[in-house]
């Protein structure tokens, strides 16, 4: 039997979507420290060009992932699968989503900062064309995180 998972652009507010924002925030602050924690908020998604897609399988959210772009790049933010779900494959499916949105608006370069305790993320994010650059925007350089920044090419 096939599973489907269904991913599709959602508003932050979603009661179930803010439940997930704080089971990540929590899984987070269990491997952070509190200034070393990024998190991006339903009302900071709402002041910024953004999307957020959330990936569900028969109705039920299994995870999240944000972009929000920014002048002469997108940045990926909330990327989260729910604990029961992963392994699947969701968080490659939901990545591959946002990395056509940032392609609908014309952008090449995506960027974002993940934890140094994080391997599986880490291990994705090099699988797909990610390198490591340095820190970007609001971020100051962490011994705690790595950035990464992937172009795409325009044919």
């Amino acid at each position: 039997m096939t599973v489907s998972v269904v991913i599709g652009i959602e508003i932050p507010d979603a009661d179930d979507i803010q439940a997930l924002f704080q089971v990540a925030d929590a899984y987070y602050d269990t491997l952070y420290p509190p200034d070393r924690n990024h998190p991006v908020s339903a009302e900071a998604l709402r002041q910024v060009q953004s999307f957020l897609l959330a990936a569900r399988i028969d109705g039920e959210l299994a995870g999240i992932g944000a972009i929000l772009f920014f002048d002469g790049y997108a940045e990926v933010k909330r990327m989260f699968v729910s604990v029961e779900f992963r392994g699947r494959g969701i968080g490659r499916k939901i990545l591959f989503e946002l990395h056509k949105l940032a392609a609908e608006q014309g952008v090449r370069c995506i960027r974002l900062e993940t934890g140094i305790r994080q391997p599986e993320a880490i291990a994705l994010y090099r699988s797909v064309g990610y390198v490591e650059r340095g820190p970007f925007g609001p971020y100051e350089d962490s011994p705690a995180s790595l950035y990464f920044e992937r172009i795409t090419t325009s044919d």
